[in-house]
Parts: C-alpha cells; structure tokens; sequence
C-alpha cells in the first residue's frame, strides 16, 4: 500500500497568520532595546549639557561679587581725614582764641586764622615763617611791649624768655616754670595759666592779685620775681 502523504497542516494557514521562527523574533527584541538605550542616552547627554551651562553661570556671579567688596574697601581708604593742630592765639591779634590749622601750618597762618594781626600789633615781634605745633600758645605782641614787658617774640611757653632778666613772664610761662616760684604749687600755678588764658595777657603783675588763691602775702614775696 503505497504510502500516504497526509497534507501539512500549516499550509492551509495564511502566511501572515505562521509563528515566525525564534531566531527572528530574538533580532526584532534586540532592535527595540537598541532604540530605546539610544533614546536614554540622548536624554542623558542633553540634561547635562544644560546643567553645565547653569554651574558656570552661578561661577561667574559669584566672582562678581568679589569684585564689588575689594571696590567698597577702596572708597573707605580714600576718605581718610587729614591731620589737625590746634594752636591757642593770643596778643594784639582780631580774634584771639583757638584756631584749627592742617598740619605743616606756620605762625602766618595761625595769625590769619585768628583774623589777622590788630592795628597796634608789631609784625616784627613775631617769626611769621615758624611752624607751629600742636598745642601751642602763640603770643603777639603789641608795638613796644616787648621793650617794656619783656614778652617773647611768637614764642610758645616761656623757653623763649624775654629779655634776659632771670625772671618768671607771666605771659609766656608754663605751669613747671611757675611752679618754680616760691608759694606756688602746681594748682596754684595752673589757676595762673588759667587766668590768662580766660582773660588774655598780663598787663600788670598785680593784676596777680585777682588769681584765685594768691593774697597780698604771696604776691609780695612774688613781685620782684615776675615780669609780663
């Protein structure tokens, strides 16, 4: 009996309708994972092409604002003030009393300050070129005053003396050159300075008399030693 050759049954199907083979099916699931690692990959690089461009930007601000501190400290430095003395002006001058002159100033300037010499001034009693220093009394005599009082010419303190006459001027001694005086302590001797310096220039020692605390007994033992 001959052989029967029974029919496959698969080609009766449609050809869309046949499983396909493993092999292919294993290259279909390779080229989808293939797309979809390459789209992760794009998405990956182009976040962080955008992040970098925000870091460098937070980089450049901040070194801005360095920029802005250093140019705040500069303007501090350039508003420094500049230095000061002060000089007390006395004698035949428009205004005595304090003056506020830059540093480097001269016995002119202090002068000036003081509304310039009186119409009885000596401009030769004084050294106008002399710098002044800070804390100085400056004394300008009147014409002839020098002669009779003995007064200094622009001198500060009594160092500068008078005329020689190994006496104590009132008007240009310091308090330790007062103190030297018999009966007359360091207060006593500040009360004196004080007086001058509220009242302007002796012109007469008993004028030593209106001093707080010096009586006819001291200024008798104290009336040969003193001059203006």
């Amino acid at each position: 009996m001959p052989p029967h050759d029974s029919p496959d049954p698969l080609a009766a199907l449609d050809p869309s309708a046949r499983r396909a083979p493993a092999r292919v099916r294993l290259g279909v699931g390779a080229a989808v994972v293939l797309f979809i690692a390459a789209v992760v990959v794009a998405a990956v690089l182009s976040f962080a092409s955008s992040g970098g461009g925000g870091q460098g930007t937070v980089g450049f601000d901040g070194s801005a604002g360095g920029g802005d501190a250093s140019g705040g400290s500069a303007g501090s430095i350039a508003t420094a003030a500049p230095p000061v003395v002060l000089v007390h002006v006395l004698g035949a001058v428009a205004k005595p009393g304090l003056v506020e002159l830059d540093e480097g100033a001269r016995v002119v300037d202090a002068i000036a300050a003081a509304g310039g010499l009186s119409a009885d001034a000596d401009p030769a009693g004084v050294n106008l070129a002399r710098a002044v220093a800070d804390g100085e009394q400056l004394f300008v005599p009147k014409v002839g005053e020098v002669a009779a009082g003995g007064a200094p010419a622009g001198g500060a303190g009594g160092a500068a003396g008078g005329a020689g006459d190994g006496k104590v001027h009132l008007n240009t001694a310091d308090v330790a050159e007062l103190d030297t005086l018999p009966r007359i302590g360091p207060a006593l001797a500040q009360r004196i300075v004080d007086w001058r310096d509220a009242n302007g220039p002796f012109t007469s020692t008993d004028q030593l008399l209106d001093v707080a605390g010096i009586g006819d007994a001291v200024y008798s033992g104290l009336v040969d030693l003193v001059a203006l």
